[in-house]
């Protein structure tokens, strides 16, 4: 196990990226000591730290249409984008198992970002007791907020940690991990756009009795863009390991099989042509 920390961006579906990135790494037998992970950026990790290979990409890309979580068939006969009953509820226990003892006995220390809806600031939480608490920890990271119901845990409502901390650079660096390794899901130069009038109108509407919340989204760009100048600040000095895609990215809610595939091996083709270059970075 290699003493450095890991982060995974969140993205929903372009969390396709990431889970070819670990799929590559799990085959190299190539393990961190710490990882945390946001949004997508959860469920891929909690598969990485139960050594299942395939099981993100399994279920980001279901090869039945019955298997879908998201697309219009969702839409039309559920009312909503993402079917977060199936993601958390059917696909840990019955079409993709996941593998929860080995996830108890894991020497990584793991931690799954949340944004917590009365304060409006990240928390970062983990559950090595209950198989069932963890998924709603990793359900409440991946909750985008107004569109997926708020998830509550131990009494307290919380949504998507990209809300507060999309890229946790910051909590790791304050981890004291010399090396550490980021994973993202957009291009480079990408630039987060502040919420436009609609958008906030919404937030208005929806989060009355959530203003702190709604604060973190409404500013949410300018902390993500802080963010990547700090990430590419030290990756020019060599202090800090990112892979990213360099292809186009695919939406959030893309349910296309081929593009979906396509993304996926883009990543795992992507950390195999990094693979030396990120050793001799953890090496020096």
């Amino acid at each position: 196990m290699i003493n450095a920390g890991l982060i995974l961006e969140g993205g929903a579906a372009r969390g396709v990226f990431t889970a070819g990135v670990l799929d590559y790494l799990m085959k190299k037998d190539l393990y961190f000591s710490y990882v945390v992970g946001v949004s997508a950026g959860s469920c891929n990790g909690i598969d990485y730290v139960s050594r299942q290979i395939g099981r993100s990409r399994d279920c980001m890309i279901p090869k039945e249409k019955k298997d879908a979580y998201v697309g219009k068939d969702i839409l039309l006969k559920k009312h909503k984008l993402w079917d977060m009953d199936k993601i958390f509820g059917e696909y840990p226990y019955k079409q993709f198992p996941f593998d929860f003892a080995v996830y108890q006995k894991s020497e990584i220390q793991a931690e799954w970002v949340v944004t917590n809806c009365k304060t409006g600031r990240a928390e970062y939480m983990d559950n090595r007791e209950s198989m069932e608490a963890l998924l709603a920890i990793s359900r409440a990271s991946s909750s985008i907020p107004v569109l997926t119901p708020m998830v509550d845990l131990g009494g307290q409502l919380y949504v998507d940690g990209g809300v507060a901390d999309s890229i946790p650079l910051e909590h790791t660096l304050s981890k004291g991990y010399e090396k550490n390794v980021l994973i993202l899901t957009r291009n480079p130069g990408y630039q987060k756009d502040a919420p436009g009038n609609l958008t906030r109108l919404l937030y208005e509407r929806t989060l009355k009795e959530y203003p702190k919340l709604r604060m973190a989204l409404e500013t949410r760009n300018l902390v993500y863009n802080r963010t990547i100048r700090q990430v590419e600040k030290l990756e020019r000095e060599g202090k800090l390991f990112v892979i990213r895609p360099m292809e186009k990215t695919v939406g959030r809610a893309e349910s296309h099989q081929e593009k979906l595939i396509a993304f996926y091996q883009h990543g795992y083709d992507s950390m195999k042509e990094q693979m030396d270059a990120l050793r001799t970075y953890l090496q020096k």
